[in-house]
């Protein structure tokens, strides 16, 4: 699989047992979750060194639409309530997923109204180093800040700060909906199972989640 940030073959962790013959991760069903929506309500707090949107979750309708997910439930704290299946549209998805987080940025872009509200950001080494996961923490507070969700392509598998595991070894995209302590932990929606729609994890276990790929900031 190429490692560039500009080419990225995603799939969830459900993609790969459908084309690897059964391989899937820890905590995450070995099958694509129906497509559920609830509305996951958050305290809304600043200047305590925390802060969480409000997201009206819904989960991808199969293995390859995580991207178009994650940018919908990434919108939907801006109030807004976009199609699933148009966004993946517009994001040239197919049932090898979406190529890179630099085809959901322009995405976001257009449905957040400012051309400019969202830019790519790379983390392109194997493992993120400090500069790295301090301005992941930076951009997570500033857009989190501005009323927006930060998106980010990860692969592999990440522990949680309850000691659960997330394995998308194909690759997936995840939104970023709030922090605590000032950003060294932060709050992730995830599109793959509605059983685990929100969980939190530390920055410094998302940076090295999202190396060799990159999200979309403010």
């Amino acid at each position: 699989m190429a490692t560039t940030l500009l080419r990225k073959t995603v799939l969830t962790a459900a993609g790969v047992v459908a084309t690897a013959g059964g391989i899937a991760g820890p905590a995450v069903a070995a099958h694509a979750a129906p497509a559920e929506k609830a509305a996951i309500v958050a305290d809304r707090k600043s200047g305590h060194g925390e802060r969480e949107l409000d997201v009206r979750y819904e989960a991808q309708p199969n293995f390859y639409f995580c991207g178009p997910a994650a940018a919908r439930n990434a919108l939907s704290v801006q109030g807004k309530n976009i199609d699933v299946h148009a966004m993946a549209e517009e994001m040239g998805t197919t049932e090898a997923g979406t190529n890179s987080i630099n085809d959901i940025t322009p995405v976001l872009n257009k449905e957040t109204g400012a051309k400019d509200a969202y830019k790519s950001v790379e983390i392109s080494t194997p493992k993120a180093d400090d500069k790295q996961t301090d301005k992941l923490r930076a951009d997570v507070v500033k857009t989190v800040d501005a009323g927006r969700a930060v998106v980010a392509n990860i692969a592999g598998t990440a522990t949680d700060t309850d000691g659960n595991t997330h394995s998308f070894e194909g690759g997936h995209y995840i939104s970023v909906i709030g922090y605590r302590d000032d950003g060294k932990t932060v709050t992730i929606a995830d599109s793959a199972d509605p059983n685990t729609a929100t969980y939190r994890m530390s920055i410094d276990n998302l940076a090295d989640w999202i190396a060799t790929r990159g999200y979309s900031t403010s």
